[in-house]
């Protein structure tokens, strides 16, 4: 092995010697925080956003965000986005009243430190602390079908063991102040993910709906042909969405990123439907792969890189995804929903297991490809319907996403700004 190979085995993330320097970085980066904490004064008027670790302008915190910008009593209120140098490229957001920082700059520590309220939907950078006064909003990501955080119970996940996601979660806790839930199995369930029992100190929860889904109960067909038109998805074409989860046991060598192996055969699917149906396809974010679109024709349309899920939700008229919690928000929409779930003894048995009874959801399950085919043209020529099974499952996962859970929550946030 030559010196050049040493040096990066030796500075792998999984290496002792990384983790010690990572150690010693954090250690410092923490001691500049807490410096300028204590020289720099709260700004109660000030609200720091950020989404998926500034990959991207989208989720709750782009809901709350533009719920604040909308309602005159918040006219007082300032905002910073920190966002990647590519979310930054691709939404110009800088405003009157809107700041954009690099994520993870030096405008964003002294961003953390002087806002009064950070709105966030995943794990908020490691220096952070809260600061006396100083509310910190975890919004989630998505109503859970498989285990998260402290629920996790084997090491199957190729960058952290169980031991140490039960920490980052934990440490996450310490960090916040409030959490956001449209429903009482969510709460339930991230209250134990999240240990928040254990963790000594008191979050609130408010439970109030999912801001994100206002946008599926208010859109309108000019917003659906406009996305369309943008997004390259021909008028009269049955369009459907793809949008399966990564798998903890699958990863690229790059930092927190995961493959995918694609278990469904485009060539075949498409030619067993027909002209008349498109495929948008929607890794998760996580998921690092490259697929070669062009040779499909726009046929099978590539909208990972579409910030607001929201938009590819809309202008489907089907869901296929596997155990990703996608089709909580889908349903939303009282769509087709099929879940392809063609490894589901090797996922549920060694990855992660789930928090629902598999045979209490509504949808379809299909394990094979012809299985699969056969269910899509099943349920567009005439097989599906809205039935009351559908109905109780939005009863229980989504009572409260009206349209108006973002003004809800802001008032159960900052209740006279």
């Amino acid at each position: 092995m030559s010196i050049k190979d040493t040096f990066r085995t030796a500075l792998k993330r999984e290496s002792p010697l990384f983790r010690l320097i990572y150690r010693i970085y954090k250690k410092l980066v923490g001691l500049l925080y807490l410096l300028a904490r204590l020289f720099t004064p709260m700004d109660t008027h000030l609200v720091l956003f950020e989404a998926f670790q500034g990959r991207q302008y989208t989720c709750s915190p782009k809901a709350l965000y533009l719920q604040m910008m909308s309602d005159p009593a918040y006219a007082d209120y300032r905002f910073i986005w920190a966002l990647t140098k590519d979310a930054e490229e691709k939404n110009h957001l800088a405003n009157a009243r809107t700041q954009v920082v690099r994520y993870n700059s030096r405008a964003h520590k002294l961003a953390c430190a002087r806002a009064k309220y950070i709105v966030t939907n995943s794990m908020p950078l490691g220096f952070f602390r809260l600061r006396r006064g100083q509310e910190l909003v975890e919004t989630w990501h998505g109503t859970p079908l498989k285990r998260l955080g402290c629920d996790i119970e084997v090491d199957s996940n190729s960058v952290n063991t169980a031991q140490e996601i039960h920490a980052r979660y934990r440490e996450r806790v310490a960090k916040m102040t409030a959490f956001l839930s449209p429903s009482d199995f969510y709460t339930e369930k991230l209250t134990s993910a999240f240990d928040l029992k254990g963790a000594g100190r008191h979050v609130r929860i408010i439970q109030q709906g999912y801001p994100r889904n206002d946008f599926l109960s208010r859109f309108t067909s000019e917003d659906v042909r406009d996305i369309k038109q943008r997004l390259g998805v021909p008028e009269g074409k049955r369009v459907i969405l793809y949008a399966p989860t990564f798998r903890d046991n699958q990863k690229l060598d790059k930092a927190y990123s995961y493959s995918f192996t694609l278990e469904m055969d485009f060539d075949h699917l498409l030619d067993t439907l027909g002209e008349e149906y498109v495929v948008l396809f929607r890794p998760h974010y996580f998921i690092a792969n490259q697929f070669d679109f062009a040779r499909y024709s726009g046929r099978v349309i590539n909208v990972a890189g579409v910030d607001d899920v929201n938009e590819v939700y809309v202008i489907s008229d089907m869901l296929i995804t596997d155990y990703s919690s996608v089709f909580f928000d889908y349903a939303i929409l009282h769509r087709p929903i099929l879940l392809f779930m063609y490894d589901l003894e090797l996922y549920q048995g060694q990855l992660r297991d789930f928090y629902i009874d598999l045979n209490d959801l509504p949808f379809p399950i299909l394990r094979t490809q012809q299985e699969l085919e056969a269910a899509i043209l099943e349920q567009f020529n005439g097989g599906f319907v809205y039935d009351e099974a559908y109905r109780r499952f939005n009863r229980t996962y989504t009572p409260m996403d009206d349209g108006q859970a973002g003004r809800r929550v802001l008032q159960a946030l900052i209740p006279n700004p």
